[in-house]
């Protein structure tokens, strides 16, 4: 199969051909249909993720066909459209068994602990608890997206952020996952403040919902303009970037007892950044941290786009050929055009 492999980090990956992969016994292999190009994966390729071995294929959205099914699964078969989570769970450990699969100590994850779906074909285990079948009015382009940041955008609102119908949400970050969190927001009945430095992404937050726009590089006090946009703060907030300073100005941000929630990665030199504890204390706010949603609460996300409630296909900004997928990966830190990136030819 032709497939994007790298063999060392931070060096460009190249197309080329690599053998066909066999489901293993509680796993399925999938025709790639769609594969999103995520920050995830740039950090990855970055060396950020200890859970890489080289060499090296990475993507982490995927959605396509099941092609060939392992001897031990009994819920999928050969033809099923899917799509499954970033974060595969064992579906025996503690937390499986609680249902948090998103932080399974034997976690599962294309593009990272495995092999990913910049490839033709890509094999997928723990199956019967992570594959998500997909409904037949939702295309594979958009379902590739949904596996990481929509789907993490949804639960970081809607489960961890506990999120209310009128409350303000501040959004740090119009990326991928920032903007799907705006859609989503709104879809809920929340009120949205979308922050970022990009004029063109702050275009389409307004176009996607939000109410208020905060440019970082014309504003001096962040923090004190989403106080005075909100009348006293954000009563959610999220970290959709994932730097230093977003997640500063989403803390302080917040009105008295509200919710931070990060989203956006803090890897390598800003894996461990200050926070201002003595606000947290004084004002009683949660931190939280959001990594990926379980399989089995994808229902809830699926019906709102099945009845047009939630679109996310508008999220999508361009589509690519493999042959491309390099540059989009590579090029990732730059925060280049607006939308996700969806590879769609293989």
């Amino acid at each position: 199969m032709r497939a994007l492999l790298y063999t060392d980090f931070g060096t460009r990956p190249h197309v080329t051909t690599v053998p066909d992969p066999e489901p293993m016994p509680d796993g399925v292999v999938v025709e790639v249909g769609a594969s999103g190009v995520c920050r995830s994966d740039w950090h990855g390729w970055m060396g950020h993720d200890p859970d890489i071995t080289l060499p090296h294929v990475p993507g982490h959205e995927l959605a396509g066909t099941v092609v060939a099914v392992g001897s031990q699964v009994r819920t999928f078969g050969v033809g099923d459209r899917v799509t499954v989570p970033f974060v595969a769970g064992c579906g025996r450990c503690e937390s499986c068994r609680a249902g948090d699969p998103q932080v399974c100590h034997a976690q599962f994850q294309p593009g990272f602990t495995h092999w990913g779906s910049f490839a033709q074909y890509v094999a997928l285990g723990y199956a019967d608890q992570n594959l998500v079948r997909l409904p037949d009015t939702l295309d594979f382009a958009t379902a590739a997206s949904l596996g990481c940041r929509f789907a993490t955008a949804f639960r970081a609102l809607a489960q961890q952020g506990r999120l209310r119908g009128g409350e303000w949400v501040a959004v740090h970050g119009c990326g991928g996952v920032g903007l799907s969190a705006i859609m989503i927001a709104r879809a809920l009945g929340a009120r949205v403040v979308a922050v970022d430095i990009d004029g063109e992404k702050l275009d389409l937050a307004r176009t996607l919902g939000a109410e208020v726009t905060i440019d970082g590089r014309t504003t001096t006090d962040v923090p004190g303009a989403i106080h005075d946009a909100t009348s006293g703060g954000a009563h959610l907030s999220l970290d959709a970037l994932g730097h230093p300073q977003t997640l500063l100005n989403s803390v302080l941000g917040l009105r008295r007892r509200g919710r931070h929630v990060q989203v956006g990665l803090l890897l390598a030199d800003h894996a461990r950044p200050p926070v201002p504890m003595d606000r947290v204390i004084g004002w009683e706010l949660e931190l939280l941290g959001s990594h990926g949603m379980a399989a089995h609460t994808y229902g809830g996300m699926l019906g709102l786009i099945v009845s047009g409630q939630l679109n996310p296909a508008a999220l999508i900004g361009r589509l690519i050929g493999l042959d491309d997928a390099a540059d989009a990966l590579t090029t990732m830190d730059a925060f280049q055009g607006t939308g996700v990136t969806v590879i769609d030819r293989f």
